[in-house]
């Protein structure tokens, strides 16, 4: 189910109606009956999936709390390899076997005797595996005490609100919310209903607006002009960031109405002075994972200079992985590890005073946008071929036949919806430090604007997030 959908305004004012009637002690299977409805509306089969892993990884997670010795280990490796396993076939499998026949080939000049399987991607894999696994390693950390109600655990993994796209919650941070009472609160209301309002505006009037632009110039560079594909380059930079980012407001925003509190997932990303940065600021709930269970376990940054950018390449080639069956992902990550270890080496022949300056941090934002620009070339392309297609007409600002009016409408549409954005996120700090007493009733001035524009100037196609492809 589409967040983006009339199915969704009809569900979700339903879910939080019954939600409040109910005593609490069954407010437990509503969220869960909710939860299967959501995610059957995409491929019902697919629950059944879902619905083993859960089952696995609740007995796991008992079995590790209690046995002692080699068994634990023995029961987190098997709940990890589960995991991934399961992970890697579905979006992994026709891609290994790919790359697999290729080499085939160079080697025997012949084709591998194996055919692709026809497999669809189940919805938000990625998103719900990663969930699980955290909770697994939690548990045999001893940082939280494994879930004895079967119920209450399979909410924690298919909480509707962030269920197909994040934020990739911990357990000891989720899981406990659902074990307190929440009662219908106007603060909770009002912030979940800015949120969502916001969610939409950055999804319908920014990046579905940018999307249209995008699509036109990245499906077919090859008679694009260099100007044009470094606009769209631009535009996706911004469209990707809006269809995340709005997701994930709406989803903060819908869970809050409802009393549970999200992570935040995002931090006004390209405001920042530097790579590492930025990741601290991007997918704060995937990052924070990565960094928490594969690259501080790998040492992280106290070991020797080799290892430590070791550990960076290593956490940003999977990363990229994770994002997608394609080596433009792979070459994705890989540009962001390059960038954090060229950042960690130039951090170390230079004074820590210089990167404070205001000047130097404007250069730093600069600098750090279009760094992180050049990757997202690879992000949206379909293959590196067609990335380097790209990157070569910009280069050379070749020369292409010129647009038709829709898609020149499209441009001028994208860049007033970028520049308007960009003002509202300049401004948002500001008026974070604003007077209480006022900023409230001008908050739903700005809100009533928010959703005149989305009326307005929305995309209403009903076009999926970036993210539910991964």
């Amino acid at each position: 189910m589409l967040f983006n959908s009339i199915h969704f305004l009809v569900f979700y004012p339903v879910v939080v109606a019954i939600y409040f009637f109910l005593p609490f002690r069954f407010r437990w299977i509503l969220l869960l009956l909710a939860s299967c409805y959501f995610y059957m509306a995409f491929i019902p089969a697919y629950i059944l999936i879902l619905a083993f892993t859960i089952i696995l990884d609740y007995y796991l997670a008992l079995w590790i709390e209690g046995a002692s010795g080699p068994k634990r280990r023995l029961f987190l490796i098997f709940s990890l390899v589960s995991n991934v396993g399961i992970l890697i076939f579905f979006k992994y499998f026709n891609f290994l076997l790919d790359n697999t026949g290729a080499v085939y080939r160079f080697l025997f000049v012949s084709d591998l005797p194996v055919s692709p399987l026809n497999i669809v991607l189940p919805i938000g894999l990625s998103f719900h595996t990663f969930q699980s696994m955290g909770y697994i390693v939690e548990v045999y950390q001893g940082k939280i005490k494994a879930e004895r109600h079967l119920g209450y655990y399979w909410v924690y993994v298919m909480f509707f609100p962030q269920l197909v796209a994040g934020p990739i919650e911990r357990a000891h941070h989720l899981m406990t919310q659902f074990h307190r009472e929440h009662k219908l609160l106007f603060e909770n209301a009002e912030k979940g209903l800015k949120y969502i309002v916001y969610g939409f505006l950055m999804k319908l009037f920014v990046a579905d607006r940018l999307s249209v632009f995008v699509d036109a110039m990245y499906d077919d560079p090859s008679g694009k002009s260099g100007a044009d594909l470094l606009w769209a380059t631009y535009f996706f930079s911004f469209q990707i960031y809006c269809d995340f980012a709005g997701y994930s407001n709406i989803a903060i925003g819908t869970a809050k109405i409802l009393g549970i509190d999200l992570m935040k997932n995002f931090d006004r990303p390209y405001f920042s002075a530097s790579v590492s940065e930025f990741w601290s600021r991007w997918h704060i709930s995937l990052s924070s994972w990565f960094r928490d269970y594969v690259y501080i376990p790998l040492g992280g940054n106290r070991v020797s200079t080799f290892r430590h950018i070791r550990n960076l390449l290593i956490v940003f080639g999977l990363s990229g992985i994770w994002h997608g069956a394609n080596w433009t992902f792979v070459v994705w990550g890989l540009c962001n590890g390059v960038y954090l270890a060229s950042e960690t080496l130039l951090r170390r022949y230079l004074k820590s005073e210089i990167f404070a300056k205001t000047a130097f941090r404007w250069i730093g934002v600069l600098i750090t946008f279009h760094c992180v620009l050049f990757s997202w070339v690879y992000f949206r392309a379909k293959s590196i071929e067609i990335a380097h297609v790209i990157l070569r007409r910009i280069w050379e600002s070749a020369s292409g036949a010129p647009l038709d009016l829709i898609v020149e409408f499209q441009k001028k549409a994208g860049i007033f919806a970028i520049v308007l954005f960009l003002l509202l996120e300049t401004s948002f700090p500001i008026w974070e430090r604003a007077k209480e007493g006022w900023k409230r009733h001008v908050d739903w001035i700005v809100a009533g604007i928010f959703i005149a524009l989305i009326l307005t100037g929305g995309v209403f196609y009903g076009s999926s997030f970036i993210y539910f492809q991964f």
